[in-house]
């Protein structure tokens, strides 16, 4: 006896939550809210979950308690993030880093690395004070060191879309289209010509 074809999702309909993941700076919350607005889905910055969860910011909790513990915290939110209602969630930096959340991903989600080169990462998070990581030395060279050793384990996401230079927009539609091809189906009403 075989198997029956799983039901496919209508069109529209979001089936299972889609993670951003990258470094900061490459655009995963501006891109997250607007491929959320632009289906109609939630979105949720996991940073400011665990910083409600925590009740600190995220350099507050990395200062008072370090990094390892920061994940621990991140690693909970992910979980709660990735089981509930289908949804746009931007991954902090180094969530797909961990074993557990990068398993909890692919095995819950869709995950998109957005992928911006060094001079977009430097400009996009120049004079922000708030990325703890970048908070230890020439921020330059920590990102060119992040993207060397994170660069390998981003690669397996589901989908890789390159950010940088182009409209927010554009690179939105450029989300979204490689999002639908991969689901099958269309997220979004196409505007009419």
């Amino acid at each position: 006896m075989s198997a029956l074809p799983e039901p496919q999702p209508a069109a529209g309909t979001l089936p299972r939550t889609v993670v951003l993941i990258g470094l900061m700076g490459a655009g995963k919350s501006c891109i997250g809210r607007k491929l959320a607005a632009r289906i109609g889905a939630p979105f949720v910055d996991a940073d400011e979950e665990i910083e409600r969860a925590a009740g600190l910011t995220v350099a507050e909790i990395f200062a008072k308690y370090g990094e390892s513990a920061f994940r621990d915290g991140e690693r909970r939110v992910m979980s709660r993030l990735i089981q509930g209602s289908p949804s746009i969630v931007s991954a902090g930096g180094g969530a797909f880093m961990d074993a557990e959340t990068r398993d909890l991903i692919k095995g819950n989600a869709v995950s998109i690395w957005l992928r911006a080169d060094l001079e977009t990462l430097v400009a996009r998070t120049k004079g922000r004070s708030h990325r703890p990581l970048l908070n230890k030395g020439d921020p330059r060279e920590i990102l060119a060191e992040l993207m060397r050793v994170r660069g390998p384990t981003y690669a397996e996401a589901d989908l890789v879309v390159e950010t940088g230079v182009d409209n927010p927009n554009v690179t939105t539609a450029r989300v979204l289209a490689a999002l639908e091809g991969h689901l099958g189906h269309p997220l979004a009403e196409r505007a009419e010509s």
